[in-house]
């Protein structure tokens, strides 16, 4: 069983940035895939990014060049940094995670971003 508690949802401008992070109960090592996914109203969830343990990385093309995901293992921690948000970005964003084998896969309860002016 991993734990994986998402943190630094908050409201922000259009313009603005914002850090979020993803803190594992596990070696980010011992996890093949972790992924930042997000939920808007009345949409289905989407892959936002993903960092792989031998740090592949994909974006999803709506935030492609405006946020950053990248990896912390001292700190079993995920980030996405996103910048030049806009209400479209207004979401819950869920962290998930897969295990080295990818049979078995976790979700955080996930952070709000709202963004408005």
């Amino acid at each position: 069983q991993v734990q994986l508690v998402e943190s630094g949802g908050d409201v922000r401008q259009p313009g603005g940035s914002l850090t979020l992070s993803c803190a594992a109960s596990r070696s980010l090592d011992r996890l093949y895939k972790v992924s930042w996914y997000r939920r808007a109203p009345g949409q289905e969830r989407e892959l936002v990014a993903s960092i792989t343990v031998t740090q592949h990385i994909n974006y999803s093309d709506s935030v492609r060049g405006r946020f950053t995901i990248s990896r912390d293992t001292s700190k079993n921690t995920v980030y996405l940094q996103m910048t030049s948000l806009s209400t479209e970005d207004t979401a819950v964003y869920y962290c998930n995670a897969l295990d080295l084998h990818a049979t078995s896969e976790w979700w955080g309860r996930g952070t709000q971003v709202t963004v408005s002016s």
